[in-house]
């Protein structure tokens, strides 16, 4: 065991203790459901635990048991998971559900875990700690943070070999007892959310850990991690459609695989264009503008690209392409927050 292991080593025992007294009351804290564990841990990739915990409740009630998402419509599926984003961990988790549905059960080991759909070495941890009790430290920005600190470790956690390090770091101080097992990640996890916070100073005064801190002995605990710099998002120019007929509006399916793959979006087109090209985008199409209602714009920020979008809202006539479908409303249409601004805009047209 190594110096830094042998400070870390002494971590355990304050770490549970403030977790068992202060941890936030979240629903999936509550349960030894693999089923209802895995859902949530999907759920917070990506995503802050105020977002969750409403779409955690309606999806649980719409799909309370792994069979009922195995047998679930897509369509149904996907209007629950709008607006949480990253869409292929919803197609991901059915995918994964029907496996399990057909195994009778889910697999209780790490191994086991990763080889479902959608399911990387963090999830597998965290699902077979929880609902298992096994010893499998599952390492996420949290707790690469906290290590980092803890231990003042300088190395790139961008980098595969520094969060390989901190996992086996984690994996040889983890408690026995079982019913530590089973919180000790979510410790791990509360301490980075709450404490050893990101974007800001630590709250060290109020650190179970802080006697055990290097960071914070040696002053060096604001400036962990250490992290290489993002590269800059591609931009990407569009025009965006809102065309109304007779009381409906046009949506359109995006392709079955990239970026929203099989969702449901408003017609657009490449680049950003005046009111006369929108025009000839339309007629292109085989409709024709009666009305041009609205002009406004819109961005949304994926991981490796912006969206700026110039957005028309016009009547039209006509038929327009195979593709198209003509909705009088907008609730069963799992239409991604890529364009929540649009939704809000066609959703006001069609109260009109």
């Amino acid at each position: 065991m190594n110096e830094n292991t042998m400070n870390l080593s002494r971590l355990p025992p304050p770490l549970l203790a403030w977790y068992r007294k202060s941890a936030r009351d979240l629903p999936w804290r509550r349960t030894r459901d693999p089923y209802r564990i895995w859902v949530s841990e999907i759920m917070l990739q990506q995503t802050r635990v105020a977002a969750v915990l409403g779409y955690y409740a309606r999806f649980l009630s719409a799909f309370p048991t792994v069979e009922a998402l195995a047998s679930a419509p897509e369509e149904q599926l996907m209007k629950l998971w709008e607006g949480l984003g990253y869409y292929s961990r919803a197609r991901n988790l059915q995918r994964a559900a029907k496996l399990v549905a057909d195994r009778g059960g889910f697999p209780d080991t790490y191994q086991g875990l990763l080889e479902l759909p959608g399911i990387g070495d963090y999830t597998a941890a965290a699902v077979a700690s929880a609902a298992f009790a096994r010893r499998e430290a599952a390492v996420d920005g949290n707790v690469l943070r906290c290590v980092t600190r803890l231990t003042d470790d300088h190395g790139d956690i961008a980098g595969p070999r520094t969060k390989k390090n901190i996992r086996a770091q984690v994996q040889e101080i983890f408690p026995e007892a079982e019913a530590d097992i089973r919180i000790f990640n979510q410790a791990l996890m509360e301490l980075g959310a709450t404490v050893c916070v990101p974007n800001g100073p630590p709250k060290c005064l109020l650190c179970p850990a802080r006697a055990l801190c290097l960071g914070r002995a040696r002053g060096t605990a604001e400036s962990l991690p250490v992290k290489a710099p993002k590269k800059s998002r591609r931009v990407e120019e569009k025009t965006v459609f809102l065309l109304l007929r007779e009381g409906r509006v046009a949506l359109r399916k995006r392709p079955a695989s990239g970026l929203l793959a099989g969702l449901w979006e408003f017609p657009n087109v490449e680049n950003a264009l005046d009111e006369p090209a929108a025009g000839e985008a339309v007629r292109a199409w085989g409709l024709e503008p009666r009305g041009w209602r609205n002009r406004l714009t819109a961005k949304h920020i994926f991981t490796h690209v912006e969206w700026h979008m110039t957005v028309y809202t016009l009547e039209v006539a006509g038929e327009g392409p195979p593709g198209l479908t003509w909705v009088e409303s907008l609730e069963r249409h799992a239409v991604p927050s890529a364009f929540a601004r649009c939704r809000e805009e066609a959703e006001r047209a069609l109260r009109e």
